[in-house]
């Protein structure tokens, strides 16, 4: 029985002696003390947050919402690509082979193809989320980038005459490649 002025405490629904309100973990006093219930025992603060997952990226107690990415709990604010810092909450994202996490535009510029003449990342545009890539002779090109080497026609899968005619690994035109074989051939001598 509890008997007495201020010998009891009432929480959890349920009353205890001011000395058996303690922490489940440590036992501390918890009497006029911030404390934590969780299914239906008492905690201190401390032991409470030692009780609490903790955020994949900074290994803190993660206190209020829980981000759940990847089988890993996160801070909201913790959750960010790994190229540009930018919070991935609510936002599409990806993870690259060694599981680091990257908003979808910095996964395209750091790992699409490169065009083989300007060098830049063969991606969607912006809103987009497909390109097209045009590979020729083990070299990838952007489609504005896949022109004759030696006039500039800009080259295509469609129609004969706007087709590539590749010369020892040049990218051609047909009417520029049938004028570098007559200009090889010109020079080639039957002479022994």
């Amino acid at each position: 029985d509890v008997v007495g002025d201020g010998a009891g405490v009432v929480a959890l629904d349920r009353v205890f002696h001011v000395g058996c309100f303690v922490c489940s973990t440590c036992r501390a006093q918890l009497r006029g003390q911030h404390f934590y219930a969780v299914e239906r025992r008492a905690y201190c603060e401390g032991c409470y947050v030692a009780t609490l997952e903790k955020c994949a990226t900074c290994s803190q107690p993660i206190l209020d919402r829980i981000l759940r990415a990847m089988g890993k709990a996160y801070h909201p604010g913790c959750f960010t690509c790994v190229v540009c810092h930018r919070g991935l909450d609510g936002i599409p994202f990806t993870v690259d082979a060694t599981s680091q996490i990257h908003c979808i535009e910095d996964f395209h510029r750091k790992f699409a193809p490169r065009c083989s003449v300007c060098g830049g990342a063969i991606m969607p545009e912006p809103g987009q989320e497909e390109t097209v890539r045009i590979v020729a002779l083990d070299r990838s090109f952007h489609i504005g980038c896949y022109k004759c080497e030696e006039c500039g026609l800009l080259l295509s899968s469609e129609g004969e005459c706007q087709g590539c005619y590749p010369l020892d690994g040049h990218i051609l035109c047909k009417a520029c490649s049938a004028w570098r074989i007559q200009e090889l051939s010109a020079t080639v001598t039957t002479d022994c």
